[in-house]
């Protein structure tokens, strides 16, 4: 709230939706109508981030929508870069925009949080600007593009703005979002592994009730359920070369890693020497624990798929 009210350029209102928090969220918020009289605090129980998503902007009274989620710290010029594009035109585009994708980047201290950053989070020169799909921490659309595309999938519990995305480039065309890099949410990555695990069984198992990344999901169990296990077999009970199997392992793993390992070199920084190492050694075992969490969470998503083919709202590439 803080980083939101300290913009470069103020919001001309403010809409947050609660889902029902048994804390002092709520109340917290309320605090800050002395500061923002411009806000509104929409509480509806229950509500998953679908719903609390639609449910701000409907409330909004505004035509262009900027979203960002509970928990980040903006920067200075996030809104006032967000915006930008509805103001001024691209030049390379036809018609007006209709929606714009902003950045994201880890906010991280300490050694573990530093290889979680580097492990799930692209960096910016990584971005190929013409098919990005933009986290909805930091996007800004029209409210008539959102209508047009129904919105976020209430169906949908997690990678509702990924789908909202896709529908959103059916909708437009390429280059469906305008591309505003210096709108900038900053937000940490999860703590430890176990939280990590649930979030990305949660992100697999949403990718299989949505009925996405067929191909990035089949290549994983395949890696793990099959090539694996065959330079694993080799490498011990092989009849000759056994180290042809160990040289295949190693080299397997440097590759998943070579990214992470790349990124550390600016996300690391700030560590000491043996903090920067402790780092790169916990790499792998965010690799292997999101991988897993992923192969888990998955085939739950397509079961859930299975048993709720008659919705007519799940088919959502038909509509």
């Amino acid at each position: 709230m803080d980083s939101l009210l300290d913009q470069t350029r103020r919001p001309d209102e403010i809409v947050i939706c609660d889902g029902g928090s048994v804390d002092d969220t709520v109340d917290l918020l309320k605090e800050y109508a002395g500061r923002a009289p411009c806000l509104r605090v929409v509480v509806e129980s229950g509500a998953n981030i679908s719903r609390g998503r639609n449910l701000a902007v409907k409330e909004a009274t505004g035509t262009v929508i900027a979203c960002t989620d509970a928990g980040v710290r903006l920067a200075p010029n996030w809104l006032e870069k967000l915006v930008a594009p509805f103001e001024e035109g691209m030049p390379a585009r036809t018609g007006n925009v209709g929606a714009v994708a902003g950045f994201f980047v880890p906010e991280v201290s300490g050694p573990f949080e530093v290889a979680m950053g580097a492990t799930v989070l692209p960096q910016l020169e990584e971005i190929e600007p013409c098919g990005f799909l933009p986290s909805s921490r930091s996007v800004a659309y029209s409210k008539a593009l959102w209508e047009r595309v129904g919105g976020y999938p209430e169906w949908l519990d997690y990678c509702e703005d990924l789908v909202f995305d896709l529908r959103v480039a059916a909708a437009e065309g390429a280059p469906a979002f305008a591309w505003a890099p210096e709108a900038v949410a900053h937000f940490r990555p999860r703590p430890d592994l176990k939280s990590f695990w649930q979030q990305y069984y949660r992100y697999a198992r949403g990718d299989g009730k949505a009925d996405l990344w067929r191909v990035r999901h089949a290549v994983r169990y395949a890696t793990y359920l099959v090539l694996i296990p065959a330079l694993l077999g080799h490498a011990l009970w092989g009849q000759e070369a056994r180290w042809l199997g160990w040289i295949g392992l190693l080299v397997g793993g440097m590759v998943n890693c070579a990214r992470p390992w790349r990124r550390l070199r600016k996300l690391a920084r700030g560590l000491s020497v043996v903090e920067q190492v402790g780092a790169a050694m916990c790499v792998p075992a965010v690799r292997l624990v999101g991988d897993a969490a992923k192969m888990a969470g998955y085939p739950v998503g397509l079961f859930w798929r299975w048993r709720n083919r008659h919705r007519p709202e799940i088919h959502w590439r038909d509509v």
